[in-house]
């Protein structure tokens, strides 16, 4: 009888044990250095379980062929990290032994090639104070491409000296908004992103983006800002309401396109360039006319016969772009956590067949471009929100370990982060 006993546990076991080894997967794919277009060979390869406080559950080393294998000890969801001259470069592990391969670059300090297609601040009054919401749009053009990343010394900016920082974000050029925080960068008002500038993809650049607020008790305020490496477009975004004053030796021109929205350029800034201006007055930014979907811009060269499709609208033009504000659709500044919990809630819930809608802007943003999604169904819906949460959830621990995000702000957006995570998981 006791025999019987053993033989059955251990029967139970191996059977145990079969199941465990049948549901675990590999998962292989090339690290390709996309600098020389050879294998990277040596890199350090992790994979990363989302669901276990990103914690690293496989590591590989790439062969001379640039190739790895991890075993996945379970279902996942997983996400792949490779290392490359202390820049990290990450992708959603593969599902149904699709290949997991991944590019990466050569980094640099200051490799060059790096320039501003557009600073854009767009400005408007809130209780006694301005608001100010600044993007920069910058491009890593270098050849053979190089990614530029310094922790030391990253993308400079000059904020008012009694600016208040209410927020700060990047992007990747094929990645997601990620908050990010702002590091001194030496003089009183200057500071760096500590974030890598990869080369662009296709048309797709490195983007940053910040926020913050300067008192405005009087009506009045003067602005000095300037620029740390040469732009092609400097705009200022404006209200119809608030006054603007261009100082002296600027070069300021009016792009007359969006009759909602005041839109002053300069063109070829440089860091010695005068850039000054006063505003005066009171206004927000008229929401309503932004957030027309992609594809019903008016067309470029001044047709306003049906204004307001473009936030900003004027500056389309100058940039010489078929749509370049378009951009702007990509950024989600502050309130990331948010807004990912908003977008699960409607994935999640709404019935199968029922057209998309965006989700609601962050508090006191301009709503943000969508394009229509025609009858989604519930398993793309789902496998688009995993995509998103196990990027974040990945972009995140990255900023912890790099030390840009404060604890607050981890332990919040973390938690948001992982409620969304479980509900969708509980939903497969």
């Amino acid at each position: 009888m006791r025999s019987t006993k053993l033989f059955l546990h251990a029967s139970a076991l191996l059977l145990l044990l079969s199941a465990t080894f049948a549901n675990a997967a590999t998962v292989t794919g090339t690290v390709t250095n996309k600098t020389t277009n050879k294998p990277a060979a040596g890199d350090t390869v992790v994979l990363v379980d989302v669901q276990a406080g990103m914690g690293e559950v496989a590591k590989a080393t790439t062969d001379a062929s640039g190739r790895y294998s991890l075993k996945e000890p379970g279902n996942g969801p997983y996400l792949v990290r490779v290392t490359h001259q202390g820049g990290s470069y990450f992708i959603a592990a593969p599902n149904s032994n699709m290949p997991g391969d991944i590019p990466v670059y050569d980094v640099g300090a200051d490799i060059g090639h790096i320039s501003i297609e557009a600073d854009v601040i767009e400005i408007e009054s809130e209780s006694g104070q301005l608001k100010v919401t600044e993007r920069f749009f910058v491009h890593n053009t270098s050849s053979p491409p190089r990614t530029q990343y310094d922790p030391s010394h990253g993308f400079e900016i000059v904020l008012p000296a009694d600016a208040v920082l209410d927020g700060a974000a990047a992007r990747r050029p094929t990645g997601l908004p990620t908050s990010t925080n702002l590091k001194p960068a030496g003089a009183k008002g200057r500071y760096m992103f500590d974030f890598p500038i990869q080369p662009d993809e296709g048309d797709k650049d490195t983007l940053f983006q910040l926020s913050y607020h300067v008192p405005y008790s009087s009506g009045k305020y003067t602005f000095k800002p300037s620029v740390a490496i040469p732009a092609d477009n400097f705009a200022v975004l404006l209200p119809k309401s608030i006054t603007f004053q261009p100082g002296p030796g600027t070069t300021y021109q009016s792009v007359p396109e969006d009759p909602n929205i005041q839109t002053f350029l300069a063109k070829n800034v440089t860091p010695d360039k005068e850039l000054g201006f006063s505003v005066s007055g009171t206004g927000s930014m008229p929401r309503e006319a932004q957030g027309t979907p992609t594809g019903q811009q008016p067309a470029m060269g001044g047709d306003t016969s049906n204004p307001g499709n473009q936030p900003g609208g004027g500056i389309g033009n100058p940039i010489g772009t078929p749509d370049p504000l378009s951009k702007y659709k990509w950024w989600i500044l502050g309130g990331l956590a948010l807004l990912l919990v908003v977008a699960a809630a409607f994935l999640l819930r709404k019935p199968e067949g029922a057209p998309a809608a965006a989700p609601p802007p962050a508090p006191n943003r301009a709503p943000l471009p969508v394009t229509p999604v025609h009858a989604p169904t519930a398993a793309s819906r789902h496998a688009d929100l995993l995509t998103v949460l196990k990027d974040e959830m990945f972009a995140l621990e990255s900023e912890k370990l790099s030390g840009t995000i404060n604890s607050a702000d981890y332990l919040e957006q973390k938690t948001a982060l992982e409620t969304v995570l479980k509900r969708a998981l509980n939903k497969k």
